[in-house]
């Protein structure tokens, strides 16, 4: 494997391995054709409405067991009307201190089969950070347990190899 990429998102030749990925949308705004997104959903990099349904961008850590940082997945998050607009309000304010609010993934993560409608704890952040997003209890399967433990150095290359196989493909993902 390349120990370098050229980013998807701004074109420029990158060293290192990827330790990101982020989700262009939520996979049921996705999966739409691009001229019913445009018609049925409003959307930016920074929120998302389909319907009645409202998304919120979030950062997904999970750490690595066998050397320092961690992988960070850029996900989306389905949340209840009243956290999409508290989310507005503190947009450009710190969020820091704000008690953590509920929602549920709106990807299907690369690597966790069972990630897409996991029950998440969301932490908002400082003014400009994305909010931080934690699964919460079992239902988040392999990727709860990894955020708890850890993801080995052989399963970081595995996520790797998935994210190599996938370009091109319309996953929806950039780094």
């Amino acid at each position: 494997m390349a120990e370098d990429f050229v980013c998807s998102r701004c074109g420029r030749k990158h060293e290192g391995l990827i330790t990101d990925q982020a989700y262009k949308l939520p996979d049921d705004v996705w999966s739409i054709s691009e001229s019913e997104r445009a018609e049925k959903a409003r959307f930016d990099s920074d929120l998302c409405q389909f319907g009645e349904r409202f998304f919120i961008p979030g950062l997904l850590l999970v750490p690595f067991s066998d050397q320092p940082d961690a992988f960070g997945w850029g996900v989306w998050v389905e949340v209840e009307l009243s956290v999409f607009k508290r989310y507005l309000e503190l947009y450009e304010a710190d969020g820091s201190h704000e008690p953590p609010h509920r929602g549920v993934l709106a990807n299907d993560i690369l690597g966790y089969p069972s990630s897409l409608g996991a029950e998440v704890a969301i932490n908002f952040m400082a003014a400009a950070e994305r909010p931080l997003v934690s699964v919460l209890g079992q239902n988040g399967g392999h990727l709860a347990e990894e955020q708890q433990r850890g993801m080995s150095d052989a399963r970081y290359h595995q996520i790797l190899d998935l994210i190599a196989s996938r370009e091109g493909v319309g996953a929806g993902l950039v780094c």
